[in-house]
């Protein structure tokens, strides 16, 4: 976080906590009382470390490096009584949650440490105090805003390295996945083009028709390649859909014409001419209907049936894939379109979470029902397009 937005910050957390200058004053004013008793309880602080294995073991460095951080800590301490909490007090504290990130202490040893301390400090005031009593208790009050207002530095300083590191991991973990996942999007088209070249570099004599039939289907399936790679590079920012009109039954057979159904498989497409248009991306849509499609192959190995039935449900048209393969089971069925999830021991994870992604982008939902042994059933909800009325 920049300076200034942390200082912006510090100031948005001190107005919150009702912070003033009244609060400052008497904190700097109790800074003698509490300065003599600073060693003792930094010598305490280190012990109860040394009594706790997790919280002892981010220190490596051995007597030397408790000598450091015990000059650290008095420093730290001091700043508080000093009066000054401006930009470069904030970063100091904002530099404590990063540094506990990076050699690996957990934060919740924070919390209990700074309670340690808060204790010993209030005892140090209530031991020295020679003024009113009433004024001790808003002095102990104005000290417990300025260690709650460190503490919220620190604990969003751990958390943002923290979130930042382990999304770096996260990426990293799944680059692995990314590239094996691609190549399996991938196969089926390029499997079609591999054979199409080799039909046409090796079959003597084809027909112009039959020559110009393999050219339509490599150049189709470049384009469906090109799709997916689309689709997979922009899943986490999906382009914005361009909505049109647009019939479904194009999409249905050109989404089987891309996949197309292999011996055993009886496919079956019901999209009655009164179906009216959908407002959609057409090429979007298409990128869905073929994943559900190949999905639902991908589930039915030794052959079955394959049902596309679209039909009308007042100002929406429902789109459904079917399948008589192997189900989902119950326990992945609520994950099933979560990303990087995947019941395949191969692919990427990510054909049903783009798929809503997607659906939803084009003003949609997606619903599944599945029963293991019987298939699968995958409904998109899909906007009507309205007929314009005749004017009167």
């Amino acid at each position: 976080m920049d300076p200034q937005t942390l200082e912006e910050r510090y100031r948005e957390l001190q107005a919150y906590v009702g912070w003033t200058a009244r609060d400052a004053a008497r904190v700097a004013a109790a800074r003698p009382i509490v300065a003599p008793s600073l060693p003792a309880l930094i010598d305490d602080f280190y012990a109860e470390i040394e009594r706790h294995p997790k919280a002892r073991q981010t220190i490596t460095g051995g007597a030397e490096q408790i000598k450091r951080l015990k000059g650290t800590l008095l420093a730290w301490i001091g700043e508080l009584f000093e009066g000054r909490y401006d930009g470069d007090y904030v970063a100091r504290r904002w530099r404590v949650g990063f540094r506990h990130v990076e050699i690996g202490l957990d934060q919740v040893y924070t919390n209990v440490a700074l309670s340690r301390l808060r204790t010993g400090l209030h005892a140090s005031l209530r031991e020295g105090w020679r003024d009113e009593p009433p004024l001790l208790i808003e002095t102990i009050r104005s000290l417990d805003k300025l260690l709650d207002l460190d503490l919220a530095i620190i604990e969003d300083a751990y958390q943002s390295e923290y979130m930042a590191r382990l999304q770096r991991t996260e990426r990293l973990a799944t680059l692995g996945q990314v590239a094996g996942g691609v190549a399996h999007e991938l196969r089926n088209p390029l499997n079609v083009v591999k054979t199409s070249v080799y039909y046409l570099r090796n079959a003597r004599g084809p027909s112009p028709a039959k020559q110009e039939e393999h050219m339509k289907r490599i150049e189709r399936n470049v384009e469906l390649a090109d799709g997916v790679i689309s689709a997979l590079s922009n899943f986490a920012r999906l382009p914005t859909p361009t909505l049109q009109p647009h019939a479904l039954e194009p999409i249905i057979q050109q989404a089987l014409e891309n996949n197309p159904p292999g011996p055993g498989v009886v496919t079956t497409v019901v999209c009655p001419p009164e179906i009216p248009e959908v407002e959609c991306d057409q090429m979007q849509i298409g990128i869905v209907v073929g994943n559900l499609i190949r999905n639902a192959l991908d589930a039915m190995p030794g052959g079955g049936g394959l049902a596309i039935t679209a039909r009308r449900d007042d100002d929406r048209v429902l789109l459904s894939v079917a399948d008589q393969g192997v189900g989902i089971e119950s326990e992945n069925l609520a994950r099933i379109m979560e990303p990087l999830f995947s019941t395949k021991t191969r692919g990427l994870g990510l054909g049903l979470s783009i798929a809503r992604s997607i659906v939803e982008k084009n003003r949609g939902s997606i619903q599944v029902e599945s029963e293991p042994g019987k298939g699968s059933v995958f409904t998109l909800r899909l906007t009507a397009h309205p007929k314009e009325k005749p004017s009167s």
